[in-house]
Parts: C-alpha cells; structure tokens; sequence
C-alpha cells in the first residue's frame, strides 16, 4: 500500500474565486484533489468535496455567494456629505411646496442664461425663484447678470448644488440657472391693422403647420426674430408647445417674440386671402407633382402681404393647407443629392426661405 502524503501536493492551478495568487489555495481546494485511479464515489467518502458555488458580480470580482469580497464597497453605507444633500433637497422640495399651495397656475422651470435673462427683464411671465449653481464657473459674468436682473425685479435668489440644477432642468443644459416661472401661451389673435397699414414694405407672415420637436421650434423663432418676420403664426392642434425647450433652443428669443396660436390655419388662410394676401407654400424638391406652380425661392418676389406656410416633420403641408397655396417655392441645392438625401431640416429650409424672401422685398429687414 502506498501511502502519500496530502500536504505535500502542491497545487498548479488557480482558484479564480477565492485565492489572490497561484500556487495558494487552501487545505480545502488540495483536499478536494483526486488521485489516479480513485472512483467518484470512493474519493467522495475519503475526502467530501465541497459544493462548488455560483460566482456573481460584485464589483469588478467574480465572488462565491456568501462572503464578500474583500475589496468590494461597503453597501448600505452614505458618506455625510450625501446624506446632507439628500436632506436639503427634501427640506427644499417641502418649502418649494408649502410656496406653491394655493397657486392655482402651473409652475414650469426654465434653464439656461438667455432664456432665464429674457424672461427676468420682458415681465411676460410671473417669476416665484431664482436658482443659482454654487460657484459661478465659466459662467460667471453671465449669471451674475441675471441675479442682478432677479434683484432689481424683486424675484428671490438661491443657491443650489449642480445635482439640484441637473434635476431641475431634467439634467438638460442650464449652464448654472434655472428660473421657476408660470408657463408662456401662444397670443390670441388681436387687431392685424398695425400690420397691414402704416408699413412701406408689404408684410411677411411664418405659418407653422404641424411642427412637433421643440429643438426646431427654437431654432425656427430664433431666425424669424433675426430676420425680421412680422408674426409667427402656429396651429395649436398636433403642435409642440411653448416649454422651456423651446425657449432654450430658441435662446430666449421665444421670451421676447410673440408667437400667435390658432385652431384652424385653414380658416386663418380664407381671411387674410380676402383681404388680398398671398398664401405661399413651401415643399421639398421631390414635392413638384402639384397642381400649383413651384418655384425656386430666389425667383420671388414679394411685393405683396405673404404668408409662408412651413409644414411638420416628415409629412409637410397638409393636403387641406396646400389646396389653399396661391403659389409653392422650394429650395434648389447645388449638387445631385443621394437618393436617400431629399430635404432640408425644417428649421434650416425656415432660415433659407425667409432670408431669400425678405431680401426679395427690397428694404432692409426690419
């Protein structure tokens, strides 16, 4: 009978569970060795085998159930720091509350320098508070401008932490500011004589039909306020409304410009055509299969009071718009385009059509 010593088997491999370094397992794994010439069930009764565990994730380690691993964070455990933040944020939800009962309006928050500056200084909005980052960064002259506005306006200033900003503005770019402030609506229609009378150049009117992504509506106002466009007018059925996106992507400019809401365009159209405006479409290049003429934009001439209808995302003008179009203008480019490469966003084509429209009137745009 041979005898061999257990303790002077040294193990080649490595247990990837439990040991740091091969060559170092324990009394355990050597034991669980079988030798040449044993059965399953003889080297079980001689030297039990420990169940093998299911390893799982924690950390960046593979681990057996039970123990953890050594290097892995403590769990449960919030750093004071945190614990101290999470409880301003509650006592601050809980004042922000006890401010906002009884006030029958919505409270919606803006973000960003522009938006928050604009809406401080136009007085179009109630302003309830002023939320301003610890430490100022990059943006300092910038936001100090808007506390100063905030002061003279009598609006309340405080400082919050970036991760209150961030939830603030559902962790948009606010650059340090966001501003609580009742909601913006679109303008009623009122008197049109002011723009029909009194001007030399005849007046351009922006018709929105359908534009659904807030981030076009902003770059959309943005350039029709540069560019000197009478009204923006805007379907309020299946239409983005005026949020705080807005008002971002438009770089405040939607706190200054006002824009019109209607129900029906199409009842809009009627009434300005009666009173001899021209109704002009706009479509893409693939868009020429109509009954009325198409040209290229820089063939226009506006010599009369206009209005150009722009249309959503995707589908355009909708049939009823376009049977009301006198005349349709699209945009020519340059080069052959791929098949897949029909369109201009419609926010770039808005900018194109009203720089090459207002040119056309002769004066300068106002």
């Amino acid at each position: 009978m041979i005898l061999m010593r257990i303790t002077a088997v040294t193990p080649s491999w490595t247990c990837r569970r439990c040991c740091p370094r091969p060559g170092a397992a324990s009394f355990g794994h050597s034991a669980a060795l079988r030798f040449p010439g044993d059965s399953k069930a003889g080297a079980s009764a001689r030297t039990p085998v420990p169940p093998r565990a299911s390893p799982r994730r924690r950390g960046h380690a593979d681990i057996a159930w039970g123990a953890p691993h050594p290097r892995a964070p403590a769990r449960g455990r919030i750093s004071p720091e945190l614990l101290k933040l999470r409880v301003e944020d509650l006592a601050e939800g809980r004042r922000g509350a006890e401010r906002q009962e009884g006030r029958g309006d919505r409270v919606e928050v803006l973000f960003g320098v522009a938006p928050c500056l604009l809406a401080v200084t136009q007085g179009r909005r109630e302003l309830y508070r002023l939320c301003v980052k610890e430490g100022f960064g990059p943006q300092r002259d910038s936001v100090q401008r808007v506390c100063e506005e905030a002061r003279r306006w009598g609006v309340p200033i405080q400082r919050c932490s970036r991760t209150q900003l961030d939830s603030m503005s559902g962790r948009r770019v606010h650059q340090g500011v966001c501003l609580e402030a009742s909601p913006l609506e679109f303008l009623s229609d009122g008197e049109d004589a002011e723009h029909e009378q009194g001007d030399t150049d005849p007046p351009l009117w922006l018709v929105l039909d359908g534009i659904q992504d807030p981030m076009n509506l902003g770059a959309i106002l943005r350039s029709a306020y540069f560019l000197g466009v009478d009204r923006v007018a805007s379907s309020l059925r299946n239409s983005c409304p005026l949020t705080p996106v807005v008002s971002k992507a438009s770089s405040g400019v939607m706190e200054v410009m006002g824009v019109y809401g209607y129900d029906s365009l199409s009842q809009l159209l009627k009434e300005k055509v009666s009173r001899g405006w021209h109704v002009l479409g706009s479509v893409g290049m693939m868009d020429k299969n109509t009954a009325v003429p198409v040209l290229d934009c820089v063939e226009f001439r506006l010599s009369r009071p206009t209005l150009l209808l722009m249309g959503g995302e995707g589908t355009g003008l909708s049939p009823e718009i376009l049977s009301l179009c006198h005349s349709l203008v699209t945009i020519r480019p340059r080069h052959q385009l791929h098949p897949a490469v029909e369109s201009l966003n419609v926010s770039v084509a808005t900018g194109i059509l009203l720089h090459s429209l207002l040119m056309s009137r002769g004066g300068p745009c106002r």
